[in-house]
């Protein structure tokens, strides 16, 4: 590591944890199939590329924190501009309102209905009559609200008690009634089923439990072609990802794309989550699914989850390398960093929830026994996938000191 790395980090890092349950050398099998697939992959592709706005992502190599971090490369898929929403999330939430709204309008159709005909006359009543809903920390929410809007559905959206007032306004932007309910995220994702099952809503849930599948698959499956795109951008396959853990959605949209494809030559993936929301870690250690209690008081909002998506933990179970956690303290210092950057680095806006897996991948680099438990060295090519800009922008500016329009100035 070099002696110029230019943040401080105080125990950004805390034990990363080496899955004693990971299996590299299975194949990645039927049942796994059922839940993500290539094929399924081609059918979100197919939809998600036709919306208005689509567009591929950047991918930024960071050539001077490689060399601060004594790694071969570092490159960074910045979802900041994902169809204007600031977050990858619209890869999940805004197609699974789609495929739902097609089931529910061809089933009372009597014929198949594809998000075109939803705009049509015969569609359009049918379409405004039905009202999704979820719970959110803020992302997923604005996701499900923009494709509620954009394929004419009403949207109501649920918010914990921490949620900020800016992320609640930015998702009344897109025409969803807001509801803030007190407790956790999951507490709110309760209360969100709960009123669906009363009232006649469908649910956009990023996470799965029991009876509940169908639509987390959806999600999980758009988030992949986020994946793709970082596949055929890199020169090279890469050798580590560090990824956000939350309910585990997103890790295991990553980890089943690799695994899928390259089997046991696929990737090392590491889960990072914040320390005071840590469920995926704490199901590793404890072998089954564990669920994290209180408020998850931590700053990244979009990882504050207590309880595991079922249909994840069946990937990440064992196909995840490693799980860590990291302190709120990094998250802010890599933000400092992505938007400060030294040697000719691009600057990057990033919010709190966006730098969990950067924040990990710096302590470990910096630290020597952690660099060979995890197989990191000068030939290691890393990728990460920085799921959102700041979308609460008074926080952001509190947190870096200057505004995103400053940075990228």
């Amino acid at each position: 590591m070099n002696q110029d790395f230019p943040i401080r980090y105080v125990n950004p890092v805390f034990r990363p944890f080496l899955n004693p349950a990971c299996q590299r050398e299975a194949a990645y099998g039927d049942a796994r199939r059922e839940i993500l697939s290539q094929s399924a992959l081609e059918v979100a592709r197919a939809e998600i590329q036709n919306w208005p706005g689509y567009g591929v992502t950047p991918l930024h190599a960071l050539k001077a924190l490689a060399h601060q971090m004594n790694v071969a490369s570092v490159h960074y898929k910045d979802e900041g501009g994902r169809f204007g929403l600031g977050s990858f999330k619209a890869l999940g939430g805004a197609y699974a309102v789609a495929r739902l709204l097609c089931q529910a309008v061809g089933e009372r159709l009597g014929h198949r209905v594809t998000t075109a005909d939803l705009l049509t006359a015969p569609c359009r009543e049918l379409t405004q009559a039905i009202t999704v809903t979820c719970a959110t920390d803020g992302n997923h929410g604005r996701s499900v609200a923009w494709g509620a809007q954009l394929l004419g559905c009403q949207c109501v959206i649920y918010i914990h008690a921490t949620v900020s007032e800016g992320r609640r306004q930015a998702i009344e932007h897109y025409g969803a009634k807001v509801i803030r309910t007190s407790g956790n995220y999951d507490d709110a994702v309760r209360q969100a089923d709960r009123d669906a099952k009363s009232i006649g809503r469908y649910v956009i849930s990023d996470t799965s439990y029991e009876g509940y599948m169908e639509v987390p698959r959806d999600v999980m499956q758009g988030y992949q072609l986020m994946v793709e795109e970082a596949a055929q951008q890199m020169d090279e396959m890469p050798t580590h990802v560090f990824i956000q853990g939350g309910v585990g959605g997103l890790a295991a949209a990553v980890c089943g794309y690799f695994w899928e494809r390259f089997g046991n030559a696929r990737p090392r993936v590491i889960v990072v989550e914040p320390e005071r929301a840590d469920c995926l870690m704490q199901s590793a250690r404890n072998g089954k699914i564990t669920a994290v209690l209180g408020d998850l008081d931590t700053l990244m909002a979009g990882l504050a989850c207590g309880e595991v998506s079922l249909l994840a933990w069946k990937i990440l179970e064992s196909g995840a390398d490693v799980f860590a956690v990291v302190s709120d303290q990094a998250a802010i210092d890599t933000m400092r960093l992505l938007a400060s950057p030294s040697g000719g680095d691009i600057p990057i806006v990033a919010g709190e929830s966006a730098v969990a897996g950067l924040a990990a991948a710096i302590g470990v680099a910096k630290n020597a026994s952690q660099r060979a438990a995890l197989k990191l060295d000068d030939r290691s090519r890393l990728l990460f996938f920085g799921t959102e800009r700041d979308t609460d922008p008074v926080l952001y500016a509190q947190l870096v000191g200057r505004s995103s329009e400053d940075v990228l100035a």
